[in-house]
């Protein structure tokens, strides 16, 4: 006798945020849109082009730079750690994005390009450049996202979070940048 076994499908879902926090962060901001927060790190050379940035009470970030950039390639380069933060903060915002509108995640990933180069050499004699010509000349982001919802909307919630993302608008609106010798 030949019993016929059902296939089921589980979906496991993504760790959840707190809605009801993100509710009441939310209403924060609608109260008070122009608050603002500063972020501080403290970035302490170790030789050649090794650093250590300190962020709060984490583990020290790593930055170096590649082999044919004259690093020792012991970590991700500045621009790779730029992309990081760009894929962290839209990632969050997916997250939070979904957690707002009720929709499960079982899988979000990014993945992040940008086009970079440096005939500047650091400002170290190499090509004369115009600081809009240095950095990144276009990033792009393509995102994997599954969830309890449909292709279109899953879409809408990575179109909004890219709206509201601050670190992707600090990439792509100019911003009052100083920076001197400390006293």
């Amino acid at each position: 006798m030949t019993a016929s076994v059902a296939e089921k499908t589980v979906t496991t879902y993504l760790r959840p945020i707190d809605r009801e926090g993100l509710m009441a962060f939310a209403e924060k901001g609608r109260n008070n849109p122009g608050s603002r927060g500063t972020n501080v790190v403290r970035t302490v050379c170790e030789g050649q082009y090794r650093t250590l940035s300190y962020v709060g009470d984490h583990t020290p970030v790593v930055v170096d730079e590649p082999l044919h950039l004259f690093g020792e390639n012991t970590a991700p380069a500045p621009g790779e750690i730029v992309l990081s933060a760009l894929g962290g903060c839209l990632a969050v915002g997916i997250t939070a994005v979904a957690t707002w509108k009720q929709v499960r995640l079982s899988r979000l990933e990014l993945r992040l390009e940008g086009d970079i180069g440096n005939p500047a050499a650091w400002g170290a004699g190499g090509a004369d450049k115009a600081p809009e010509d240095m950095g990144f000349q276009e990033i792009r982001v393509f995102v994997t996202v599954e969830g309890d919802a449909p292709r279109a909307e899953l879409d809408a919630i990575v179109q909004q979070a890219n709206h509201f993302s601050p670190v992707a608008n600090s990439m792509r609106n100019p911003i009052a940048f100083k920076i001197a010798l400390a006293d």
